[in-house]
């Protein structure tokens, strides 16, 4: 991974938001169960106390690689963007020239995708492909339902 973590104004709030959960929620949670599980006596056999270490080891993993997104982060706000290709942030608007269907992606942070919303991570496919592309370029994309002839017909940096 690169030293720089792409992302979007509100995909930072939402690293922060989840930091700060797992640090005040998610931690004391799984602490306290195994002070519980300390409790209940032998700890060789002791099921509820393993479980809440390898918990607790799954949290203090996550909390150490929000760290690292967050102290990496490249916040990029696109409504300060003033380009005529496509790059992080975009808001794109695709023709598939086969089924006359539009449709629009932003190029978001990995941890901001949501194909449902139309928000997909700079490292997918679809956004590799179109990096750096103009309004009107024409793009073969090799789909997983067959290859597909797009049409760029919108650009838009918000």
């Amino acid at each position: 991974m690169s030293d720089r973590y792409p992302v979007t104004p509100p995909g930072f709030e939402i690293l922060k938001v989840q930091l700060h959960h797992f640090k005040t929620v998610e931690r004391p949670a799984v602490i306290l169960a195994i002070e519980e599980a300390r409790g209940h006596g032998d700890l060789s056999e002791n099921a509820e106390y393993d479980a809440a270490k390898q918990k607790q080891g799954i949290i203090e993993a996550r909390i150490a690689e929000l760290e690292r997104k967050i102290a990496h982060s490249e916040i990029i706000d696109p409504a300060k963007i003033d380009e005529d290709r496509v790059v992080f942030g975009a808001t794109v608007t695709v023709l598939d020239l086969d089924t006359e269907t539009a449709r629009t992606y932003q190029i978001v942070g990995d941890h901001e995708a949501d194909l449902k919303t139309g928000r997909i991570s700079i490292q997918s496919p679809m956004a590799r492909v179109l990096i750096g592309r103009k309004v009107g370029d024409l793009i073969d994309f090799e789909a997983p339902g067959g290859d597909r002839e797009l049409e760029i017909t919108g650009l838009e940096y918000k």
